[in-house]
């Protein structure tokens, strides 16, 4: 992923897992070579939506990763953020039963489409009787479960917590629904230059699917165990736009108030932020709002700004959780990915965005953004290892 990033390399090409040959959009960044049977076996594959699939590799795979021996099953915690839950599976099944009535439905149908079907496989699988939370806010629901897991450590409901976002959105019916709502882009000859995020020639983002886990616990306890620390979530805001379905209020003044909320809950002045994450989505209200707010909260000399979605497309419920795990990369090593495909900034565009070439930037942390249709705006603060405070 790390490689992917740094050489801007897109990852979005034409739709091979079914036929889009009829769709006005016929590229998305998809998970290529995935087979669920390597976690969940051939029957339980059959049984789960594709997102549930991505979701529960990720969680295994960071479980795995974290080093975690014997817990209390009632003190670990799953939180897991999907905007769409199985989209994929509903249009299926809706074929099924035009085509072949309503005995030829799966029976399991209601608990592939289900939201909340990624937190409860995990749960199921792992023991876990702890907290088990769904969280849909559109785009933002990675970067609020990661945000509501870390709350979680600090309130004492938990002991560890699993918090990521997954997304499987890809479906003929996902496609044409945000392309008749004019949302993506329309570069069929030309996909991998598609996803541009602040771009002058931006026109629209590109779906992606995919998803990420974190393993959060307090700082103490993963110090105490001598485990690999990524990063600490340092802050966390929240709030709601209250302005429009799908437009952000206008100069970004929800998304401005969003990062100071995290700022202050880290207790971090702006200085301290190294460089931004940003929702930059590629559309054109989105990213002219986004810049907006970062040149209205970090003023005159805002810190570099980079897009994960130019290489990947958008995940929706699973971008912040993605570009949570992009955000710890770029601080483990000290450097700011190029947004794929930005060549010239567009009008009002006056933010520092990093283009073409990676960009080493001094030790800080790290603020990456969400924010979502519906007026949902999340920001997170990210400190490097080396900077944990004591």
């Amino acid at each position: 992923m790390w490689d992917t990033l740094v050489a801007a390399r897109s990852v979005v090409a034409p739709i091979e897992r079914f036929d889009a040959s009829d769709l006005p959009v016929r590229f998305a960044g998809e998970v290529k070579g995935f087979d669920p049977a390597e976690y969940l076996g051939a029957k339980e594959s059959r049984q789960t939506d594709r997102t549930t699939q991505l979701g529960f590799a990720a969680a295994i795979d960071a479980l795995a990763d974290s080093a975690l021996e014997t817990e209390d099953p009632g003190k670990c915690a799953v939180v897991v953020g999907t905007g769409m839950g199985g989209i994929t599976s509903f249009y299926e099944q809706c074929l099924v039963f035009q085509a072949n009535g309503p005995m030829r439905v799966n029976p399991r149908a209601i608990t592939m489409i289900m939201p909340n079907a990624t937190a409860a496989l995990i749960a199921v699988h792992v023991g876990w009787t702890g907290p088990n939370i769904c969280i849909a806010t559109a785009c933002t629901s990675g970067a609020n479960a990661i945000g509501e897991g870390a709350r979680l450590i600090r309130d004492g409901s938990a002991d560890v917590v699993l918090a990521g976002g997954t997304e499987c959105a890809v479906s003929p019916v996902g496609i044409a629904s945000f392309a008749r709502m004019g949302a993506l882009s329309t570069r069929n000859d030309h996909p991998d230059q598609a996803s541009r995020p602040f771009d002058r020639l931006r026109d629209g983002f590109v779906l992606g699917e995919g998803a990420a886990f974190t393993v959060l616990e307090s700082r103490d306890r993963a110090m105490a165990r001598g485990v690999h620390i990524y990063g600490e979530v340092s802050g966390y805001g929240r709030n709601s736009d209250a302005y429009h379905v799908t437009a952000p209020a206008r100069g970004g003044i929800g998304a401005a108030a969003c990062m100071r909320l995290a700022l202050a809950d880290a207790g971090f002045e702006p200085s301290a932020i190294s460089h931004v994450n940003a929702h930059g989505t590629s559309t054109e209200l989105n990213d002219a709002a986004e810049a907006e707010a970062i040149y209205e909260v970090f003023g005159g000399d805002p810190p570099p700004v980079t897009s994960t979605k130019g290489v990947t497309g958008h995940l929706i419920g699973a971008a912040g959780a993605v570009e949570v795990v992009a955000s710890l990369l770029a601080l483990k090593h000290g450097v700011v990915p190029p947004t794929a495909n930005f060549d010239e900034p567009g009008d009002g565009i006056l933010i520092d965005v990093v283009g073409h070439k990676p960009r080493a930037v001094a030790a800080g942390s790290v603020l990456t953004n969400s924010f979502a249709f519906g007026g949902h705006n999340t920001s997170l603060v990210l400190t490097p290892v080396g900077a944990v405070r004591a």
